[in-house]
């Protein structure tokens, strides 16, 4: 039994690849038709070329990292927490970096970081602050527990939301506007930086998160069976919460709050290739990029020339699956 369900899920993971692949070079075709003369333009000019090579194909690959690092966050905090509805927003790093962009439109865009925007770097030292804050707030009593993490992540979040608030509430309009738009999520780029430094950030936690994949199967089952085989279960926990916030903060500096990726795209991998992280982590992977490409896409194009920003598109997919998942047998979420 054990043999076969290794052998689908290395089948899952194949055909997830192929179709990641596939669709990273289909992805930056749909949309406004580009004639393949202007593509391929060997001089670089053109209004197609410029369109395609420094906006699509960006855009896509930004997506497709997004995505992928959304999706492995929110199964590391699964396991971690032992609760599938666990997302990578559950500490409050969200909250945390949608309240510094919203001071930083307030007070006329002050603030910007060595080669980040005004907007990421609010957001990026937004989500760093609620790292530190809520890291602190659970020292204080002397034990990280998943519980006291949780419930310190939720009381920042909300207090951060009700700041957002007064300051929306003290905006002009066109302020307000800027804001409620960045809280929205979107993709927008021009060129490959975004894509660079974002990929620097998620690389990095990604590499510690697949470093720790046997312990978190080990966490996964309870911090006393961890300990029993050799876990050091602080030093863990504190590694696997600094790779989440570090992907995770970088994320939403680039492309604001997108939600339900990190609790969807795992929940539908684990249910596919079983607990094991070792596969997993992977199939996590491919299937959040390969998902937020989809939704992007489809944003952009559903009633183009407008787009949709793809906040809207993964909560418009993503709150009904919560609602099932919230409502399935108890062994789903728990």
């Amino acid at each position: 039994m054990s043999q076969r369900k290794s052998v689908n899920a290395t089948w899952f993971l194949g055909l997830l690849l192929a179709s990641s692949a596939l669709l990273l070079l289909l992805a930056p075709l749909i949309g406004q038709e580009i004639p393949w003369s202007e593509i391929l333009r060997p001089d670089g000019s053109g209004v197609g070329h410029t369109i395609f090579w420094r906006m699509r194909v960006p855009r896509v690959l930004l997506a497709y990292v997004a995505g992928a690092s959304l999706s492995l966050c929110g199964m590391c905090f699964q396991g971690m927490f032992r609760n599938a509805l666990a997302t990578p927003y559950t500490l409050g790093v969200s909250s945390g970096a949608s309240l510094g962009v919203t001071i930083h439109i307030y007070l006329g865009g002050m603030l910007a970081l060595p080669g980040l925007s005004g907007s990421s770097s609010a957001a990026f030292i937004g989500a760093v602050a609620t790292i530190i804050l809520v890291y602190s707030l659970t020292s204080l009593r002397g034990d990280v527990t998943p519980a006291v993490l949780l419930l310190a992540g939720v009381a920042v979040s909300f207090f951060f939301s009700s700041l957002i608030l007064f300051f929306q509430y003290l905006s002009d309009f066109t302020e307000l506007h800027q804001q409620m738009r960045w809280l929205m999520g979107g993709l927008e780029t021009v060129g490959y930086r975004e894509v660079k430094q974002l990929t620097m950030f998620c690389g990095i936690g990604t590499l510690l998160i697949l470093w720790q994949s046997d312990a978190l199967n080990l966490l996964a089952l309870g911090d006393e069976f961890a300990i029993s085989r050799g876990v050091n279960v602080a030093r863990v926990r504190k590694l696997l919460f600094f790779a989440v916030s570090l992907m995770v903060g970088g994320v939403v500096a680039f492309c604001g709050p997108i939600g339900f990726v990190g609790m969807v795209c795992p929940h539908i991998c684990r249910l596919l290739v079983g607990e094991n992280h070792r596969r997993l982590a992977p199939a996590s992977i491919l299937f959040g990029g390969s998902f937020l490409v989809l939704c992007d896409t489809f944003g952009r194009c559903l009633i183009a020339p407008v787009e949709i920003p793809t906040g809207i598109i993964t909560a418009l997919l993503g709150g009904p699956f919560f609602l099932w998942l919230l409502f399935a047998k108890k062994e789903n979420i728990c």
